[in-house]
């Protein structure tokens, strides 16, 4: 086992945009309910951003937030590790464009693409880059406007997609015991066709039959992604644990991406964790990929249900597909 921690999550900073997308407004434009879309996913409502909103904007206003938290400012920051399945622009990487909105001229900053679980995946990046001594100081953002991917002519995903961003600051573990304790992440893409966006990539750009196809939009079997995501979520969530040396009757709250209601029950009945030990807010964002833990984890902070010393488990499963995991002592 790993001698950690090496790294401690310092503060989070969130950004959402103010535009709301109940299900009673998607009920105006599809054949759904608000009740239909409650049962089958515990979604009430998303934020929309506008066309000015752009994901580097609300990575920006998400790091902001998290640089003061910790007392800093971007001119500290040795690194930027932005997870996105939404690029601004295919080049350059978006958190280049958010290095130059922050004023972060010190850092080296790239982007991460693994879906759901990218804010994971940036954060054994970010833990990787204390460790090996490349940064003190790293950003860890996870951001998405998942609408412009979103066909809102299909109810099968229309219904589950929003926006918004959060960042948290990674440093050099200050105190015994404080700080990611393990990380899991994995893969399996023979999966992909699942779950994936057709065309508007390299190997079938943009053209007039892309877009006449809706082929540029994101496409899901949901059912087999249904139970992908339990089991890959249940393995992840073990595994967490054991590289922890930690216990699950020790974890304080289990922080899950927020796709689905059902698949967050499923993921807390097998890790033996009753749901007032969980953190839902799926029905306030909906799924927002890679932005969804950050944005649960700050909210749970908000509500005091997170403190000093508070052990707490991360796990998220998504498209590629990609799932992970990690035990965090706050």
């Amino acid at each position: 086992m790993i001698a950690r921690p090496f790294a401690e999550l310092s503060s989070i900073g969130v950004a959402v945009p103010p535009g709301v997308l109940t299900n009673h407004d998607l009920a105006g434009m599809l054949d759904t309910s608000d009740d239909w879309i409650v049962e089958r996913t515990g979604i009430r409502e998303r934020r929309i951003a506008t066309a000015e909103q752009s994901v580097a904007m609300l990575s920006r206003d998400a790091c902001q937030r998290a640089l003061e938290g910790a007392g800093i400012t971007a001119t500290d920051v040795d690194s930027i590790v932005l997870a996105t399945a939404t690029p601004d622009r295919l080049l350059p990487p978006t958190a280049c464009d958010l290095q130059a909105l922050l004023g972060a001229h010190r850092a080296a900053a790239f982007d991460i693409s693994a879906a759901c679980p990218g804010f994971v995946f940036a954060l054994t990046v970010a833990e990787g880059l204390i460790a090996s001594g490349q940064s003190g100081t790293v950003l860890v953002v996870g951001a998405e406007k998942l609408s412009t991917i979103t066909d809102f002519e299909d109810r099968s995903t229309a219904i589950l997609f929003g926006d918004g961003a959060g960042a948290v600051v990674v440093r050099r573990s200050s105190s015994q015991g404080r700080g990611i304790l393990s990380t899991y992440i994995k893969s399996d893409g023979r999966l992909a066709p699942l779950l994936y966006r057709p065309g508007g990539g390299s190997a079938d750009p943009i053209s007039e039959k892309v877009v006449c196809e809706r082929s540029h939009f994101m496409k899901m079997s949901g059912r087999e992604v249904f139970k992908a995501a339990v089991l890959a979520m249940a393995e992840a969530c073990d595994e967490a644990i054991r590289r922890a040396g930690v216990a699950a009757e020790e974890i304080d709250l289990l922080i899950p991406h927020q796709a689905n209601l059902r698949i967050i029950e499923a993921t807390a009945k097998h890790a033996g964790l009753p749901m007032s030990k969980v953190m839902v807010n799926l029905d306030r964002y909906g799924n927002t990929s890679s932005a969804s833990i950050p944005l649960a984890l700050e909210q749970a902070i908000s509500e005091g249900r997170v403190g000093e010393g508070s052990l707490l488990l991360l796990v998220a499963f998504g498209a590629g597909f990609t799932w992970g995991s990690s035990v965090i002592r706050w």
